[in-house]
């Protein structure tokens, strides 16, 4: 009787509701009040609607759940696929937006993967082997060790990170377009090291790509020598396998110069914590990037390529080098730990 009683009251009150907001009158909160009754069904500070009413949810909770597992089984799988899904094994038919709400409701969210490279069995039989190694070496024998790379970097940002806001149809206005070159001439490729207690400065590789004299010339003995010889007989230089750098031309000079060289594994980037530095100093040179290009746009485009343009690259590559390479140089112990990289 009651069900029936508020099925009425609904309606009435409905009916009441649309007459009015047809007229464009003000409803007001004591006038739906007087109006209801002073029901205390009502939210009246809100609308209209009753307490524990509303639209019925079109999952159980055990279908939830199954929904979670769904997207856990295969972390690629879209909304619409886990929809798919659930219609092939329940037949009730579902949105993407319904299987987006469950898994957020079992804190799953869409992020970007983070990306490795490919190891095979004899790379993590190898990288295990080497951690355990290491694995007592203190922070002074850390504080030992040169790490370096050579990394590249532009002005034009090409990760798609950078989003803006704009209105639906309007994805091709002028205003909504970023410009970005398929093959950037604005870089340019840098040599680095870093340790706990020190850097060294970043050197520029230009013209041309890095060959084992140059690597000679231009980095052992500039640079790595003078730290051989601060440290003493416990300096350790670190390099990967490139191809310049494994040649017999400097490994008879790192010998000629007594430079111990650590043993380095294959497809280990992530061992190295200078990519930590180049990560943060890529981010931040696009900030610097997206600063400048806010307060001089004109400039900034007519440097697009040519000398000025990598000047430019340069320079704001020395204003945040000095300021993250202390934080990611400190993280050294830390980042080697066995249990990192199993």
């Amino acid at each position: 009787m009651r069900e029936a009683n508020d099925a009425v009251l609904d309606r009435a009150l409905y009916l009441w509701f649309t007459q009015r907001r047809s007229k464009a009158d003000p409803i007001s909160g004591s006038e739906l009040n007087e109006k209801l009754g002073g029901s205390a069904d009502f939210k009246v500070s809100t609308g209209c609607r009753r307490h524990g009413r509303g639209r019925v949810r079109s999952t159980t909770p055990a279908e939830d759940k199954y929904i979670v597992l769904s997207a856990k089984r295969n972390r690629r799988t879209t909304a619409q696929q886990v929809a798919n899904q659930f219609l092939a094994a329940s037949g009730k038919q579902i949105s993407r937006k319904t299987v987006a709400r469950r898994l957020r409701g079992g804190r799953l969210y869409a992020r970007r993967p983070v990306v490795s490279v490919p190891l095979t069995r004899q790379h993590r039989t190898a990288r295990l082997q080497w951690c355990r190694e290491h694995h007592n070496w203190t922070e002074q024998d850390w504080a030992c060790v040169l790490f370096s790379d050579e990394s590249r970097f532009s002005l034009s940002s090409d990760c798609r990170r950078q989003l803006i806001c704009r209105e639906s149809g309007t994805a091709y206005r002028p205003e909504n377009i970023q410009e970005k070159d398929r093959y950037p001439t604005c870089s340019i490729m840098v040599w680095a090291g870093i340790m706990i207690n020190g850097h060294t400065r970043l050197h520029v590789v230009a013209n041309g790509t890095m060959t084992g004299q140059r690597y000679i010339d231009e980095v052992l003995l500039p640079h790595v020598r003078l730290f051989r010889g601060a440290v003493g007989d416990k300096f350790v230089f670190m390099d990967d396998n490139a191809t310049c750098h494994r040649t017999l031309a400097v490994q008879d000079c790192l010998d000629s110069e007594g430079i111990q060289r650590l043993v380095w594994l294959a497809r280990s980037p992530d061992l190295n914590p200078i990519e930590n530095v180049r990560d943060a100093l890529g981010g931040k040179l696009l900030v610097e990037t997206i600063l400048r290009q806010t307060r001089t746009p004109s400039s900034v485009h007519s440097q697009r390529n040519g000398i000025n343009c990598v000047n430019s690259c340069w320079i704001m590559l020395c204003k945040v080098w000095y300021d993250v390479w202390n934080v990611a140089s400190h993280s050294t112990v830390d980042i080697f730990r066995t249990d990192t990289f199993l």
